[in-house]
């Protein structure tokens, strides 16, 4: 298995805010992560990037190599991380933020070379951002910038990627940009993805499985379409609604049940 986690739990003073977590993907797989706001689906991303050292046990796997046991490097090689809201300077350009994404190969101490050289093209072009390689990061639309983020993810060549809230704050054309992006990697660079995700219906279309956390523990693991017929998703958000099922080849479609809302005497 690429990656997979067993009983990791994690503890912030007190609050458990992952109890028992376990997954196990496939290479190629995208895996979305779905829950209300404090389920732990941040949490559990930076834990199976080796960010958080488990609380109480449990730990995640790359190769079937322990994360914890990893050098920081190492674990760059395999792995991407891209958390929600990615810092740096405005003023850099694409090209320099992808190229930073080589850090892992390269090091401090060694100059980029040819093999460096044709990640970085490569990566820019995944994204379709060759052309924008000299644009400033202050200079790109939101769309534009999240797919310089995952540019650089992809300079690091590792073979799975982390990514948590990839479409939030964007609109959305760019959110299908990006999560179109995201699937061609893994259908045709065999790229395995976990991605938290809040769009109950984004999280449907692009998964092929999804796992529900509610405050911290793991309530489904399993196929969207498991997922439509559980009931889970009116429980664990409380929401009322239903899914729709669009075409016999497409996923089944989330529709919320949205009431008007008055004030008292109006």
């Amino acid at each position: 298995m690429p990656l997979s986690c067993s009983q990791l739990s994690v503890l912030y003073g007190r609050r458990k805010a992952l109890t028992g977590f376990s997954l196990s993907l496939e290479k190629g797989e995208i895996r979305c992560l779905i829950g209300p706001n404090g389920s732990g689906k941040s949490t559990a991303l930076q834990a199976l990037a080796g960010l958080i050292a488990p609380s109480q046990g449990g730990g995640a796997e790359i190769d079937g190599v322990a994360v914890a046991s990893m050098p920081r490097r190492a674990i760059a090689r395999k792995l991407a991380f891209l958390p929600q809201q990615p810092m740096a300077p405005d003023d850099m350009t694409v090209a320099q933020l992808v190229r930073q994404g080589r850090f892992a190969h390269v090091g401090l101490f060694r100059s980029y070379g040819r093999k460096d050289e044709e990640a970085i093209e490569w990566a820019l072009e995944s994204t379709g951002l060759s052309g924008l390689a000299d644009r400033a990061l202050r200079e790109l639309s939101g769309g534009e910038r999240q797919r310089a983020w995952i540019s650089a993810a992809l300079a690091q060549e590792a073979g799975i990627l982390l990514l948590d809230e990839p479409t939030s704050f964007l609109d959305i054309g760019y959110q299908v940009e990006v999560l179109d992006l995201v699937h061609r990697l893994s259908r045709e660079r065999g790229a395995t993805v976990v991605m938290a995700i809040h769009d109950i219906n984004q999280a449907i279309a692009v998964s092929d499985r999804i796992s529900l956390l509610e405050k911290g523990e793991l309530r489904f693991d399993g196929k969207p379409e498991a997922l439509a017929a559980s009931g889970l998703i009116e429980k664990t958000f409380r929401i009322r609604g239903r899914f729709v099922e669009v075409a016999p080849d497409k996923p089944p479609h989330f529709d919320v049940e949205l009431t008007r809302l008055t004030r008292p005497g109006s």
